[in-house]
């Protein structure tokens, strides 16, 4: 075994505290997607930890690469949950890596060009902004001390603000004028702030805390297969596999490594979904490549990917504090809200810059129909069913996008390019 590992690999005891670090950065994303959506942090930490140890085996262990939720599947998973329930919905996101799997193996046989043909940026940037959009309001709601849906409220709204304004303020202020590491974790720096007002305003209830064991097994569900719920959450794994690649360039450029090339981005993004489908198995959301770990790397300039194993057995231990979930799960709306607005926001910018980087000429007609139906199908509530399939929201846009790409007339340059 230790004559097939890369020459840099090197999993050393004295590294375990930057390795460690690693996950402090990840951190405050990884269990952000699990307190929003109803699943277990606690699981979440586990399945990231698993699945980029299995991501290393695949890929050789020769990327210094971090696999943490994906923000893409929040709206999703919040439908699919209020629908088809926790289990329906884990089978889905569990269908999520069978698609990266299916990818893969596509990549390796026809290469990357037939994604920039089938699933081009003016498909999966509209794409990647109906998923901010969609959620746009769960962060207003919560901001303003409401239940995500606003049916509920569960703090007086003037407090609420307080708590969700500083939270949003110290993100951006962290994110804009953060040096060294402080820059590559603004979520987590809102979150104890506006943790830190709640608890001056004594709305932290520390019960379930002093309840919880110290140790205790994550809380693993077992999934079960709707193709209703699949047909939900499938859809949007179109943008974080395009995303996917392009975090292996970027990884690539700090290390100054050809990882599209070797392993090759085919094994990269099957260990991406192996550990995806893993995740949904057990009760974790879908994984994605983390670009603040990926920051963390270019400004230690410490390229072994052991550091990612360190980080990796770290997830896994902190998996089974049980004071740790319980503590997570005290952390109050507002301070998640005020996160939320910058957070889904950013999404949607992502989307748009996409485009704009794209340089296309958005008035020309096949670009208009394209973005424009991505939007409003999404936007607009349209539901559209046949043989039994449901589809809807960002699911109903995707699909729309990529068959709207096929089959309009693409102009002659672009088909002789």
């Amino acid at each position: 075994m230790a004559q097939s590992l890369p020459t840099d690999y090197k999993l050393r005891a004295r590294d375990f505290p930057v390795g460690a670090q690693m996950l402090f950065v990840a951190f405050g994303a990884l269990v952000l997607v699990p307190l929003l959506t109803g699943l277990d942090p606690n699981v979440a930490l586990f399945t990231a930890g698993v699945g980029t140890l299995i991501y290393q085996v695949l890929t050789k262990f020769q990327i210094p690469i971090f696999l943490g939720s994906s923000f893409a599947f929040i709206a999703p998973v919040m439908l699919s949950m209020q629908r088809y329930g926790m289990a329906a919905t884990l089978g889905g996101l569990a269908s999520v890596g069978v698609m990266y799997m299916l990818f893969a193996f596509i990549i390796k046989a026809k290469g990357t060009a037939f994604l920039k043909r089938y699933l081009p940026h003016i498909v999966t940037g509209p794409v990647i902004m109906v998923i901010g959009l969609i959620l746009a309001p769960v962060g207003v709601y919560m901001a303003m001390g409401k239940t995500g849906d606003g049916a509920k409220v569960l703090y007086p709204e003037n407090q609420a603000m307080i708590i969700s304004m500083i939270s949003l303020a110290v993100t951006v202020l962290v994110a804009i004028k953060g040096k060294g590491i402080l820059k590559l974790i603004p979520i987590l720096c809102g979150i104890i702030a506006g943790y830190a007002v709640s608890l001056a305003m004594g709305i932290v209830d520390f019960a379930p805390v002093a309840a919880a064991p110290w140790f205790k097994l994550p809380n693993f569900v077992t999934p079960t297969f709707s193709l209703e719920a699949i047909l939900i959450i499938m859809p949007v794994a179109i943008a974080p596999i395009i995303e996917h690649i392009g975090s292996i360039l970027a990884i690539g450029s700090v290390t100054g490594k050809n990882y599209i090339d070797k392993p090759g981005v085919h094994r990269s993004l099957m260990g991406d979904g192996v550990a995806t489908t893993l995740a949904g198995c057990l009760g974790g959301p879908p994984l994605t490549t983390y670009a603040e770990v990926t920051g963390a790397v270019s400004l230690i300039k410490i390229y072994n990917p052991a550091l990612m194993t360190w980080a990796s057995i770290t997830a896994i231990g902190l998996a089974f504090i049980g004071k740790l979930g319980a503590l997570l799960q005290t952390i109050p709306a507002p301070v998640m809200g005020g996160i939320m607005l910058l957070l889904f926001g950013a999404i949607m910018v992502v989307g748009l810059n996409s485009l704009v980087q794209d340089g296309q000429d958005l008035m020309k007609p096949r670009n208009m129909v394209i973005v424009a139906l991505i939007v409003v199908l999404g936007m607009g509530k349209m539901s559209f069913s046949f043989w039994g399939i449901h589809l809807e929201g960002i699911g109903l846009a995707g699909v729309a996008g990529v068959l709207l790409n096929a089959l309009l007339p693409r102009d002659r340059v672009e088909t002789e390019s």
